[in-house]
């Protein structure tokens, strides 16, 4: 089983009390970028069914702003970092992960080893700013929170292993779904919740909305690489700007680079779209985008077949998933031309497989017995309510590394075997001795 970065939730329980009809307390320990879109989302309907929530944040948060007018809680603590510090570390490492997934995974693999090892430094800081910070310990002791909500990329754990983590949790709340995960073996305390973020298209602002309406029966493309990749560069940009120019389709790019001198004006460029509003809209024909969880399951769930430009982390994985269901043509950023673009374009938009397939897979997503946001927030309420579920905590989590994998055992058995092999020889060659003795024996008689 393999755990991705992205797409993890993971509910710790903490001692209290929680009766049946009672509101909770919730504290929240999120991450920067998409994963906060998701926890937001969470902890939005936690506090429309009555509980109280507190955000758990650094004073450098980059995404996260506490002065919002919000019902949320923010309990901000000073950092050693500044939030232009986090933002180039983060854009840094991405910039530097993006450029190494293109080449061999044994050539890359000490250079992503070292990405891993400096964001783990960066948790370690922010958890000691946490740690040895007493007043900010004792108040939230104080506060005697239900449960605590976190996400599994930067829990605050060190010096614990990522083994002793996942023990410690309750439940796993996982970012996909089966329709677009392949089945496979999971214990009773991980759930799928892949979409909870989705919603129906809202209206899009006026001049969007005529730009929309203006492209007639062609409709449109929707391209953004998210909200990590802010750049790209010249001349790539260009080479994307003259494939699109030679779509009939109009095309709504997020981009907040250079405007492109090969830019056709079916194209407008934006620094931010309502992607989910987009994607939503009737006229909508394809999606270019680089893979991000959250993007993959707003066309999933609006039926938007897709085309990836992957270009790190689970990006690959994600695409890969798409590809082989058969709503999405890939492509690689460092070495499509555009040429490729157009005739993937083309291809996802002409060819009624793509559609039909991101179609399915929609009636498969919105076919479900209870919505992913609302079993997210039943398996919170839960752990609540009946102070953890150890029920369905597997045992292997309290075994040592040499019992999960049987070596005891195994051990034991070789012992055996060993002792046994033993016994029999020394029987066999003490009656050969015996035998050979007599046979002497007879020949001198």
């Amino acid at each position: 089983m393999s755990v991705k970065w992205v797409p993890l939730l993971l509910v710790i329980q903490l001692s209290c009390y929680f009766s049946s009809g009672r509101c909770g307390k919730v504290l929240v320990w999120p991450t920067e970028y998409s994963h906060w879109i998701n926890i937001k989302t969470i902890l939005d309907e936690l506090i429309q069914r009555g509980h109280e929530v507190t955000v758990l944040t650094s004073a450098a948060s980059v995404l996260i702003n506490p002065n919002m007018a919000s019902a949320i809680k923010f309990e901000v603590y000073p950092t050693s970092f500044n939030k232009e510090e986090i933002e180039i570390s983060f854009m840094s490492w991405i910039n530097e992960w993006t450029r190494k997934s293109k080449e061999s995974p044994w050539k890359h693999f000490p250079e992503i080893q070292k990405i891993f090892w400096e964001y783990s430094d960066y948790l370690e800081r922010l958890c000691k700013d946490v740690v040895y910070n007493k007043k900010l310990m004792m108040k939230l002791q104080e506060s005697r929170f239900d449960v605590i909500l976190a996400d599994a990329v930067g829990p605050c754990g060190k010096p614990t292993t990522l083994s002793e983590t996942m023990g410690k949790a309750e439940i796993w709340l996982i970012r996909t779904y089966w329709d677009f995960d392949f089945p496979r073996p999971f214990l009773p305390h991980f759930d799928f919740v892949g979409g909870l973020h989705c919603k129906p298209a809202r209206p899009l602002p006026k001049e969007m909305e005529e730009f929309v309406q203006s492209s007639g029966k062609h409709g449109i493309v929707v391209f953004t690489l998210g909200s990590m990749v802010r750049n790209i560069t010249e001349e790539k940009a260009r080479m994307i700007a003259s494939a699109l120019a030679q779509i009939p389709q109009k095309v709504l790019w997020r981009f907040d680079g250079k405007k492109p001198d090969t830019l056709g004006s079916n194209t407008r460029l934006y620094k931010w779209l309502p992607q989910n509003d987009l994607l939503g809209h009737p006229k909508t024909k394809a999606f270019i985008t680089h893979g991000g969880t959250n993007g993959i399951y707003e066309a999933i769930y609006h039926g938007i077949p897709l085309v990836g430009i992957p270009l790190f982390a689970d990006q690959p994985d994600n695409i890969a998933h798409m590809k082989t269901k058969g709503a999405a043509v890939s492509l690689n950023i460092d070495t499509m031309t555009s040429t490729d673009l157009l005739n993937a374009l083309k291809t996802v938009i002409n060819d009624p497989f793509y559609k039909e397939n991101a179609m399915r897979l929609s009636a498969i997503h919105h076919d479900q017995p209870v919505k992913p946001l609302d079993r997210a927030v039943f398996w919170i309420e839960f752990i609540m309510r009946h102070k953890g579920a150890k029920h369905l905590r597997p045992a292997s989590h309290d075994l040592t590394w040499y019992q999960y994998y049987s070596l005891d055992v195994i051990g034991f058995l070789l012992a055996c075997v060993a002792i046994v092999t033993f016994v029999i020889i020394k029987c066999c060659l003490f009656s050969y001795k015996k035998l050979f003795k007599r046979g002497k024996k007879k020949k001198r008689e």
